[in-house]
C-alpha cells in the first residue's frame, strides 16, 4: 500500500507533538514522536524517516546538535526546524547548517503541511505502509491561520503607541504592561494575550478564542498552555486583574 511519507516530531511538549502528529496522521503520513535530543537520535539511527520535524529548542540539548549530528550520519536527511526563535540570524544559520525549512511559532498548520508536501513531493518513503487511523482523520479540521503576530494587528495602532483600557497601560513597543505600579516587562505571548483580554475589556474571552487569536490554533489541541500564560500575567500584574469566569473563560478586569 502507498504512504505519503513516515515523519518523526521533535518536541519537548507533549501537547504540540500530539497536536502536530495528529494533523499529519489525518493528512495520511506515517507520524513517529520523540520527547528529546538524545531520543531522536536514537530513533534516527534505528529507522529512517522521510522527514524529521525538530524543534529548536528542547530540554536535554540545543536543537542546533541534534541537527549536526543528524546530518553528519545522514546528509540527506530532510529536517523542518520549528522554533519560537523569530530573528533571521538564527534562520539563516539553520539554514546554512541543512535544516530544509524553518518555522516560527505560533504557525499555522495549513502551512506547515503544505511545506511538508513540498519536501515529501517525489522522494522515496522508507516506511512501512500507512494504516491510516480514521479517528484521527475526523478529529482535526485544518483551516488557514493567524501568522505569528509582531505588531499590533489593529491598523490605528502604531509600533510606540499605548493602549490603555482602565488600569491597565500596554505599551505595544517596548512589550510592557503598567497597572499603576510602573512598567512590567512581559513576554511576546503574554503581551499578546493581554492585549486580546484588553481589546475585550468586560468581556469573558473563552480560552479557544485565545487559542485561535495569540496561538494560531484552529482547534483545541488538549494544551494548557492559556491557563499557563495567565497564571505567569497574574503573578507579575496580580491576581485580581484577570478573572476566571466558570464555564466561559477569561476576563480582564478594569475596574
Amino acid at each position: 500500500m502507498t504512504h505519503l511519507g513516515r515523519i518523526l516530531i521533535v518536541d519537548d511538549e507533549p501537547r504540540i507533538r500530539s497536536f502536530i502528529g495528529r494533523a499529519l496522521t489525518a493528512a495520511g503520513y506515517t507520524t513517529e514522536f520523540a520527547a528529546s535530543g538524545t531520543e531522536a537520535l536514537r530513533s534516527c539511527a534505528a529507522a529512517r524517516y522521510d522527514l524529521i520535524i525538530l524543534d529548536l529548542v528542547i530540554g536535554d540539548m540545543d536543537g542546533r546538535q541534534v541537527l549536526g549530528r543528524l546530518l553528519s550520519a545522514r546528509p540527506d536527511q530532510a529536517v523542518i526546524v520549528l522554533s519560537c526563535l523569530a530573528d533571521v540570524a538564527t534562520k539563516v544559520d539553520l539554514l546554512e547548517h541543512g535544516a530544509q525549512d524553518y518555522l516560527t511559532k505560533p504557525f499555522s498548520l495549513a502551512e506547515l503541511l503544505a511545506r511538508v508536501r513540498v519536501q515529501l513531493r517525489g522522494e522515496p518513503h522508507h516506511a512501512e505502509p500507512y494504516r491510516a487511523d480514521d479517528g484521527a482523520r475526523r478529529g482535526a479540521e485544518l483551516r488557514p491561520l493567524m501568522p505569528p503576530l509582531t505588531v499590533p494587528r489593529s491598523a490605528g495602532h502604531a509600533s510606540g503607541e499605548v493602549i490603555k483600557t482602565g488600569r491597565v497601560s500596554l505599551d505595544i513597543g517596548k512589550l510592557v504592561a503598567d497597572i499603576g505600579h510602573g512598567p512590567v516587562p512581559l513576554t511576546r505571548l503574554e503581551f499578546l494575550l493581554l492585549r486580546e483580554l484588553a481589546e475585550h475589556a468586560g468581556q469573558s474571552v473563552s480560552k479557544g478564542s485565545l487559542l485561535a487569536s495569540v496561538w494560531g490554533y484552529d482547534f483545541d489541541p488538549g494544551s494548557n498552555v492559556v491557563d499557563v500564560c495567565v497564571r505567569r500575567l497574574r503573578s507579575k500584574l496580580g491576581f485580581e486583574l484577570i478573572k476566571t469566569v466558570r464555564g466561559e473563560g477569561y476576563q480582564l478586569v478594569t475596574r
